[in-house]
């Protein structure tokens, strides 16, 4: 029998070595592609939902999941899904996005500081002045640079943010995942409203000059990094994004929301729904060898807070790295996200 110190890469010995060369390739949902990485968001979504094709062979949403999505497409009104950490509530949006062809899921992680604004868009005003201030000092050396800070230059420091991204006018939806929304500021969710209801919203640093822009308009920055040309300093949709609010419930939402939203509430997957998960991203052999960690995992999880993410973890690393240590290595994985602190 090997020891169980046989796997590990650092050993804590302080003599430097080059086994992390001896690294498997990591878990698919950790795997970055860099610059081979695809702009459609193909690899995103592999991430979430395992090797195209898997999780939809294996796993069908219950009826009431497939009523409340479509209900929300059908009447352009976002979908709140609500649940436990791993429920798969994220996954939901990447799941849509590929079998509609909405292309890349615009994300917006959402945390106590977040606002409205940072959705929207970003006014880069520092570096415009940096930029006016370089350019009047080379004017003033005689090299030039005037008109450095004309009207028409103004768009070329706003960046759409992922909400404001998903509401430029197309013919096809986005999708757009405002992630954990009940981890934001009070005033965020009411913030919401106006703009979700209207499928609009102004630039005022563009509106305050598009009569001085040729044909009032000026090229911006989306999400995604591509020039986009907004039009008299505002954007109105055409195609109303498919939007999913996630919340694992650590807050109530105010009224006014709920009742502009679509509500559906994901339980704790099943053995079927776990078997098919693992199989989507690790494979049969993994799901059929690891029968034991799942049934032990829904056991732990009636009457503590798992995450699935848990439970691929030490499947990949206990087939991957441990097999001696398994059982101690998955309790050390797999601890209870409820715990007293």
């Amino acid at each position: 029998m090997s020891e169980p110190s046989e796997w590990l890469i650092y050993r804590g010995i302080g003599e430097p070595h080059d086994e992390v060369a001896q690294l498997p390739p990591p878990p698919p949902w950790r795997d970055f592609a860099g610059a081979s990485g695809g702009a459609d968001g193909a690899e995103s979504a592999d991430r979430r939902l395992g090797i195209p094709g898997r999780i939809a062979d294996e796993h069908r949403p219950g009826a009431e999941e497939l009523e409340m999505i479509n209900a929300a497409l059908y009447l352009r009104r976002p979908l709140l899904v609500t649940g436990d950490p791993g429920a798969g509530k994220s996954t939901l949006a990447h799941s849509v996005a590929r079998e509609l062809e909405f292309g890349k899921v615009l994300r917006w992680p959402v945390v106590s500081r977040t606002t409205l604004l940072d959705g929207l868009y970003h006014y880069d005003a520092i570096a415009r002045l940096q930029d006016v201030q370089i350019a009047s000092h080379a004017a003033a050396a005689g090299g030039g640079g005037a008109g450095a800070d004309s009207a028409q230059s103004v768009g070329s420091y706003i960046r759409l943010g992922p909400l404001g991204t998903a509401l430029l006018p197309s013919d096809r939806p986005r999708v757009l995942l405002i992630d954990e929304l009940d981890k934001s500021d009070i005033d965020l969710p009411n913030d919401l409203l106006n703009v979700l209801e209207e499928g609009e919203f102004a630039i005022p640093e563009l509106e305050r000059i598009a009569d001085r822009l040729p044909d009032g308009e000026a090229d911006v920055l989306d999400h995604d990094g591509n020039k986009v040309r907004i039009k008299g300093g505002r954007v109105q949709c055409r195609a109303f994004p498919f939007v999913v609010l996630t919340s694992n419930g650590e807050r109530d939402f105010p009224a006014p929301l709920m009742r502009r939203c679509i509500h559906l509430e994901l339980g704790r997957p099943d053995h079927k729904r776990l078997a098919a998960f693992v199989k989507a991203h690790l494979g049969e052999e993994a799901a059929r060898s690891s029968e034991d960690l799942i049934t032990l995992f829904l056991e732990r999880s009636r009457s503590e807070l798992l995450a699935t993410d848990q439970l691929l973890n030490a499947i990949y690393l206990t087939q991957a790295a441990a097999p001696t240590g398994r059982d101690r290595l998955a309790d050390l994985l797999i601890q209870r996200l409820d715990r007293p602190r």
